[in-house]
């Protein structure tokens, strides 16, 4: 976990600068959570942006209790586990961090609105599709048994007529978002505004 110290160390001082008061929507977990620059546009200007880089499901959980409960967050949207995957950790193992997380989000912030974005079908983790659909699928099912829980399928609506990943959703690495991306995550996240921005 040292190799993600130096960005964990940056979020918990920016945190540490904010109203005491602010309940903010909380963004958390990998790259594709950090890079998306246009987030208080795309979504609401009070969303804090904890993602931090190249970030597993492994590391959301370990620096769970570092970064979350000082950002008194009102409602927590997660992104991870393709990371993990594709790192070759085992569809069990990987689901046993994002139900750890989420057991420390309940005993800490209690039944406030817990959203997981599905894993996207990148082009670059197209090897490992069939992992990352069953691994959605899992969290799929858990996150709906949870007080608040709510899963949202931006896997769905990133594949073409012919079942592959749309190219233009994604940067040239095959991996990271394109804008045109993050302009389909935030409308995907739309019919869920009122659980990230719950009064």
């Amino acid at each position: 976990m040292e190799w993600y110290e130096s960005e964990v160390q940056a979020l918990e001082l920016a945190q540490a600068g904010r109203d005491a008061g602010e309940r903010p929507p909380v963004f958390y977990g990998s790259s594709s959570v950090r890079l998306w620059e246009t987030l208080a546009e795309d979504v609401d200007p009070r969303v804090i942006n904890l993602g931090f880089g190249g970030s597993t499901l492994e590391a959301c959980d370990h620096f769970f209790t570092r970064l979350i409960p000082p950002a008194r967050p009102r409602s927590l949207l997660l992104y991870a586990g393709d990371n993990d995957l594709g790192d070759g950790r085992g569809v069990d193992e990987v689901f046993g961090w994002y139900r750890s997380l989420a057991e420390k989000l309940a005993s800490a912030a209690g039944p406030i609105p817990f959203g997981f974005l599905s894993i996207k079908p990148s082009p670059a983790r197209w090897g490992i599709i069939e992992r990352i659909r069953r691994l959605n699928e899992m969290v799929r099912l858990d996150i709906g048994e949870r007080t608040s829980g709510y899963y949202v399928d931006v896997y769905s609506a990133m594949l073409d007529r012919e079942g592959g990943p749309r190219a233009e959703l994604f940067q040239a690495d095959g991996l990271h978002l394109s804008r045109e991306g993050y302009r389909l995550w935030s409308r995907l996240l739309e019919p869920h505004r009122n659980q990230i921005c719950i009064q």
